[in-house]
């Protein structure tokens, strides 16, 4: 190979690497990557029927727990 096509290879390579890290330090400070509950469902729950039954589910307990409260 020619060395002006292997330095071209490097310089394309380099700045394709500074372009991906400038997205990735971006996506971080813009707070892309705080959605934690999101992820934790997503491992629980296989689609969206599950998701939306464990959601009826919990609101059927917290009823059950609001008739069954008895202030003293």
């Amino acid at each position: 190979m020619d060395n002006m096509i292997v330095a071209m290879m490097l310089g394309a390579s380099l700045f394709l690497g500074a372009v991906a890290l400038i997205a990735f330090l971006w996506a971080i400070k813009t707070g892309q990557f705080d959605d934690e509950e999101k992820f934790l469902n997503a491992v629980k729950f296989d689609n969206v029927e599950d998701l939306n039954d464990a959601i009826a589910q919990e609101k059927k307990r917290e009823e059950l727990k609001k008739k069954n409260y008895k202030p003293e």
